[in-house]
């Protein structure tokens, strides 16, 4: 049976995107057929990461919300891209990175409705096991319906408290929209914290399981997002619990 899991964030710059990336990258070497859409249609990005250039999308998840065409056209196979060879499949439904595109969401918005037909839509027609949504960070329509429909969530947050109270709106929401499952990822955490004490403070004050504490890893800042970490750095520590927080999330509680 297909899964779908939301990878979101209260902020920006926790790295979402890559958390994503990388959970698919792992799913995928696995022997899975993964969808990875980008709904963060306004500051799109994670096509980014799979190689995958603005010349060669000729259709993006806008073009599905304004009916020019169905959302099995608007994905890519960027298996071939990858700097590795896994057994399984990567389909990615890019947003628009076009300035006029961004800037028509921005001044006219969408049926948030379509993101729902869409996303079960291309569960079918792709034959795919595991559909992972990349949010767009806050809270808004597209948020709500993403975590609603999701059969697991992820919330990112950083070791800050602008995150930690963030956090706890996200939670809070979630509870109340009946998540099925939902885990915390703390990411690039200081070399000097104490991780078992960041760990057990983040599950005391939200009550809520912390899938994996992630260190700041200078390896992904000089990536540079020109990759997929735990295809660059497999044996890397990182890799590790990135590999953890992957099978975490298709486990149901």
């Amino acid at each position: 049976m297909s899964r779908i899991i939301s990878i979101h964030s209260f902020r920006g710059g926790t790295g979402k995107s890559n958390t994503t990336a990388n959970v698919s990258a792992i799913l995928a070497a696995q022997g899975k057929r993964v969808g990875v859409v980008d709904t963060d249609i306004q500051s799109p990005g994670i096509h980014v990461l799979f190689g995958l250039e603005e010349d060669q999308m000729q259709y993006s998840l806008n073009d599905y919300l304004w009916g020019n065409c169905e959302i099995e056209q608007a994905a890519y196979d960027v298996t071939r891209l990858l700097d590795s060879t896994i057994s399984g499949q990567i389909y990615l439904i890019p947003s628009s990175i076009k300035a006029g595109e961004i800037a028509r969401v921005l001044r006219e918005g969408y049926d948030v409705g379509l993101l729902n037909d869409g996303f079960n839509s291309v569960l079918d027609a792709l034959d795919l096991d595991v559909l992972l949504i990349d949010t767009h960070p806050g809270l808004n329509e597209e948020t709500l319906l993403s975590i609603a429909i999701s059969d697991a969530l992820a919330i990112i947050l950083r070791p800050d408290n602008q995150d930690y109270q963030g956090t706890g709106v996200t939670v809070e929401v979630a509870r109340k929209l009946d998540v099925q499952q939902m885990v915390l990822i703390v990411n690039k955490v200081p070399q000097g914290f104490d991780f078992d004490a960041v760990q057990k403070r983040v599950e005391a004050t939200y009550n809520c399981e912390v899938a994996a504490v992630l260190p700041h890893s200078d390896e992904m800042m000089m990536l540079a997002s020109s990759g997929i970490f735990v295809l660059r750095y497999p044996d890397n520590p990182m890799s590790a619990k990135l590999r953890q927080v992957a099978n975490r999330l298709m486990i149901d509680n």
